[in-house]
């Protein structure tokens, strides 16, 4: 099997873990969980991820931190085109699984753990709001990937570092956006849902890319020899 091929897949399985199980929980028990077992939920997946499918693909996972690794050079363009494309089929099964474990106990699926904003969503907060926080959060998000992967003695704790700072931007972002800090992650359900979810997911592809992209601007500024 070619390299390419592998990369493919194992962003495929990485994306759909995260939707599935992150997602998953959010939708099925976020009311026993609470914001603090959710943020873990989506950690934890990215700490089983990164040591699974890290040694192929890096475990990118996100469309986020691969924009981030394009512009510090860390991946070509056809990688990250390769990776988008993977993620973004990976996020959209994990969700239909979701979306099939919900439909079959003859509930109404109202919830595959979409983000959102405005009225009736979190505490409320604007539009312009959501836009700053997505940012906020996925630029603290990739900075740190950026930081532990940049040192190569880092490996064996980088992906425990990542799952970690995933949940720590979780615990703030859930009330307030639901944290996307991923467009894969935010695109499958709204796909699957429509409505609201689908007219508000521009933020939460746009948002991120914003974030990730800030985030790499600055490590190559504080980083340069």
């Amino acid at each position: 099997m070619g390299s390419s091929v592998k990369k493919g897949l194992a962003e495929f399985i990485g994306t759909f873990v995260l939707v599935l199980f992150g997602c998953g929980s959010a939708a099925t028990a976020g009311g026993n969980l609470g914001n603090l077992g959710i943020a873990l939920a989506f950690g934890l997946s990215i700490v089983a991820m990164a040591y699974a499918i890290g040694p192929v693909s890096g475990c990118h996972i996100n469309p986020a931190v691969s924009f981030a690794m394009l512009i510090r050079r860390k991946i070509s363009g056809a990688d990250f085109i390769l990776y988008v494309v993977s993620q973004i089929a990976g996020g959209l099964a994990g969700a239909a699984l979701l979306y099939a474990i919900i439909d079959s106990t003859g509930a109404a699926v109202t919830s595959l753990g979409a983000n959102g904003f405005g009225e009736g969503y979190g505490i409320g907060i604007s539009l312009a709001m959501a836009i700053v926080v997505e940012i906020v959060l996925t630029f603290v998000f990739v900075y740190a990937i950026l930081g532990v992967t940049s040192t190569e003695s880092n490996g064996r704790v980088a992906g425990l570092v990542i799952g970690l700072t995933l949940a720590f931007v979780h615990i703030l972002g859930i009330a307030l956006t639901g944290t996307s800090v991923n467009p894969a992650r935010s695109l499958a359900p709204a796909v699957l849902l429509g409505g609201t979810a689908m007219e508000q997911v521009w933020v939460f592809l746009t948002a991120p890319l914003a974030g990730g992209f800030l985030a790499a601007v600055v490590h190559r500024f504080l980083n340069r020899q």
